[in-house]
């Protein structure tokens, strides 16, 4: 097992380190790295494992989070036409389709064909979300309807799951079943509203009261997986909770620290389960069935354009609808999860199910090409119609001065700055600092300069400078080297308090430093002499 998990470390690097070159996306890598240590090391039976799957699981468990944290519950209120009218459609349709063409076209057995049409009415949450948050698009109105469509699909893998259950045995009770349901769904919804409207707030308050790193890392975990295990038992996807447990803390004020922690989790853990969507490559099937799966692959991203174009076009414009629906064209992971309970339950003849998964797979590849080349693609069809959706999303943060650290000496320059008509934006990680300026009703975010995620969400990039006024000698320096990554050195002004700490932050290249004391010293010998 050692050896295993080695070669799958090495591989990975090493496939995603070739790849990057060419600007591929490291989820090839990865989904390349499963199909290679599958094979080396014989993992065919693998596939199957059940805690290797709820594991890989994980990985789209805390991208669900994620993107709830960006999402409060006011934001799905307004999103409410996109997630319930748009996906419901979306999804009935395909299904219909599908079913149809599959079992009156090419005569494929009822229940095969009723399992395949499910599979292809669903698009791949993990990649489509990963590959827009990456880009940024995901905040732009092709990202927001590919969002939108992709929570109904979410939410949809529970009933299909329970037609399944249905179809796979005759002694259920269906009106009980769907009550059960019901009930769970109402269970669980009061629980983590009630625990986010009254427990939340208090409970990190305690826990910023220790100053402790990873007792806050920890309790995002903690809430990440603990609403992720109660909608479990409560018969949901582990997703779903994490979605909600995410919109919750949206409403606090700690939502961008809690995304900057969780991030390094999130993403080993999609590395984990893009690995075992490509264990499930099987190359003798594909060899064997290359021109029906191509077929079939063709045909999938055709029909899924034609019905998402189709819907969107009638409230929004061409290349917003364009551009949603190249996003949603493949087929998705949770389709993996519905072939493999139709196997065990017998509702799928193999042979279909292998040309599935190898399909599932390959549009899965394919998607990040497509997103990587969503501008050029919708030009090659309306060039001349302007993206509206792009200008009024496009970011407000341009030309600010960013402050990394709000004690008085940021608040004393945040005051001339904004004196002078100048926008800054401050960053801080004391709870009690936070607060206080917060409720002054100055701009500023709660978080830890050093996460790279909180300097995104600052867009540093755009900023015309960034003030570094952190007491923290070694933190100060890890900062600087933080900030460095996103901005040329020139930008940088440091605020330090010694020599020893200016020759200190000098090895970085930075020469805007201002030494407290050398300037205290100044004045108090002028006003001497």
């Amino acid at each position: 097992m050692l050896a295993i998990i080695v070669s799958a470390l090495f591989l990975s690097l090493a496939i995603n380190v070739m790849i990057k070159k060419f600007q591929l996306p490291t989820i090839i890598g990865y989904i390349l790295t499963g199909t290679a240590i599958t094979y080396g090391f014989d993992l065919h039976q693998a596939v199957h494992n059940h805690e290797l799957k709820e594991v890989a699981e994980f990985g789209i468990v805390f991208l669900m989070f994620t993107i709830g944290l960006e999402f409060s519950l006011e934001h799905l209120k307004r999103m409410k036409k996109e997630v319930f009218i748009t996906g419901t459609l979306q999804i009935l349709l395909t299904v219909s389709v599908v079913y149809v063409f599959a079992y009156y076209v090419l005569d494929i057995e009822q229940n095969s064909a009723f399992i395949i049409s499910l599979v292809v009415a669903l698009s791949s949450t993990a990649i489509v979300l990963k590959t827009l948050n990456e880009s940024g698009e995901i905040n732009r109105r092709h990202g927001q309807r590919s969002l939108g469509i992709l929570i109904m699909q979410d939410i949809a893998v529970i009933p299909i799951l329970l037609v399944i259950g249905f179809m796979s045995t005759s002694e259920s009770n269906i009106s009980h079943v769907l009550l059960e349901m019901l009930g769970s769904a109402i269970v669980l919804l009061t629980l983590l509203w009630v625990s986010g409207k009254y427990l939340l707030e208090p409970f990190f308050t305690q826990i910023l009261k220790t100053n402790s790193d990873e007792l806050f890392v920890g309790t995002i975990l903690f809430l990440a997986i603990g609403a992720s295990y109660l909608a479990n038992v409560l018969g949901f996807s582990y997703s779903l909770g994490a979605f909600i447990a995410g919109m919750l803390i949206a409403e606090t004020r700690y939502k961008y620290q809690a995304e900057a922690d969780l991030i390094p989790f999130r993403d080993l853990l999609l590395g984990i389960f893009f690995i075992t969507v490509g264990m499930q490559i099987d190359v003798s099937v594909i060899v064997a069935n290359m021109d029906t799966i191509l077929l079939l692959l063709v045909g999938v991203m055709i029909l899924k354009f034609v019905i998402i174009f189709g819907l969107l076009k009638i409230n929004e414009g061409k290349r917003v609808s364009l551009k949603t629906a190249l996003s949603l064209v493949q087929i998705g992971e949770f389709s993996l999860a519905i072939l493999e309970l139709a196997r065990t339950n017998g509702l799928m003849e193999k042979s279909y199910g292998q040309i599935m998964i190898v399909t599932i797979v390959l549009s899965m590849i394919l998607t990040p090409f497509i997103l990587k080349h969503l501008t050029f693609l919708t030009d090659l069809f309306f060039k001349t119609e302007k993206d509206f959706e792009e200008k009024f999303s496009a970011d407000v943060l341009k030309n600010h001065i960013v402050i990394l650290g709000f004690g008085e000496f940021g608040q004393n320059v945040a005051k001339i700055l904004k004196g002078k008509g100048e926008f800054y934006l401050a960053i801080e990680n004391n709870v009690n600092t936070f607060r206080a300026i917060e409720q002054m009703g100055e701009p500023v975010i709660f978080g830890n300069a050093l996460k790279k995620e909180i300097l995104r969400k600052a867009n540093i990039t755009s900023a015309k400078y960034i003030i570094v006024a952190i007491d923290n000698p070694k933190k100060l320096y890890h900062v600087c080297q933080c900030v460095q990554e996103f901005v040329e050195s020139s930008k940088i002004i440091v605020k330090i308090h010694s020599q020893d700490e200016k020759n200190l932050i000098s090895e970085l290249g930075i020469t805007n430093i201002i030494i407290e004391n050398e300037i205290s010293s100044h004045v108090v010998a002028k006003m001497v002499l």
